[in-house]
């Protein structure tokens, strides 16, 4: 990539899970760090990590600075949505968190009926080359209740429009824990004239690489779940794919696939 492109990837990396077996983080771990490196993103939100599992990836891949903090109240208890940039390119402006509920500045606030606090872990970066701003939010919505998923998608839009400065580029990418064209999907990508914002797999000029699922049981894919999703705005999508990863004698390092997105500021 050359000039102003950026590439971003999103990526559910599973909580570690005990009942996981012989899929478990410490068989896991190395394997995730890899598929991270070989893609090499400029910016990567991750999904589910719980604090030692985010401990093991920053170690992994020293280049990259990271943000965030966990859902719960007491921070560093539960999971994280981290976001990480690589320090060579972007230099950080800002960061924050907010929770998707109807009181997003308090810790451990859980919003609706969601089963857990939600969060959005957002940080605006400037490219070191240009001076060009990004501002990305990453997300992971709740995976029970379809209220919880809807209002915390339609928060997150209202919130990053609000951040937004002078029409930066934005992306919003993470884990909806639900299909295009569903109520959270259409709240961040319209087609209503409220939201800037369009799904990179649409936005794209090629035909979206790799597999029409996101989602895997270690072993095989999950046909038709593709919930991982990128959504842009104030920028050009240059491809965009699904990252169909296998170790070893075939098996995926998570339970979901990562979304990458090269992006033209």
């Amino acid at each position: 990539m050359n000039g102003d492109a950026v590439r971003v990837l999103t990526y559910n990396v599973r909580r570690d899970v005990a009942s996981d077996g012989e899929f478990d983080w410490a068989a896991r771990r190395d394997a995730v760090a890899s598929t991270l490196r070989f893609h090499r993103p400029d910016v990567i939100g991750l999904q589910e990590p719980l604090a030692h599992q985010y401990a093991d990836v920053r170690d992994a891949l020293p280049a990259y600075e990271w943000v965030g903090q966990s859902r719960n109240a007491d921070d560093g208890d539960g999971e994280f949505c981290p976001v990480g940039y690589r320090r060579d390119r972007f230099e950080r402006v800002d960061a924050g968190t907010f929770w998707l509920s109807p009181t997003p500045e308090e810790p451990g606030s859980v919003g609706w009926d969601a089963a857990y606090p939600r969060i959005a872990t957002w940080v605006r970066l400037e490219y070191r080359r240009s001076g060009e701003r990004l501002l990305y939010a990453n997300t992971h919505l709740d995976h029970e209740s379809a209220r919880a998923r809807a209002e915390g998608a339609e928060l997150l839009r209202e919130r990053v429009q609000e951040q937004r400065e002078n029409d930066e580029a934005l992306v919003v990418g993470g884990d909806l824990n639900c299909l295009a064209g569903d109520e959270p999907h259409r709240a961040l990508a319209g087609p209503d004239e409220e939201s800037p914002l369009v799904d990179a797999r649409e936005a794209s000029p090629h035909p979206p690489h790799g597999p029409s699922t996101t989602r895997t049981d270690f072993e095989g894919l999950l046909p038709d779940r593709q919930i991982d999703h990128v959504f842009v705005a104030g920028c050009d999508v240059a491809g965009y794919g699904v990252a169909a990863d296998v170790m070893g004698d075939g098996w995926f390092p998570s339970d979901h696939l990562p979304v990458v997105v090269d992006l033209e500021l």
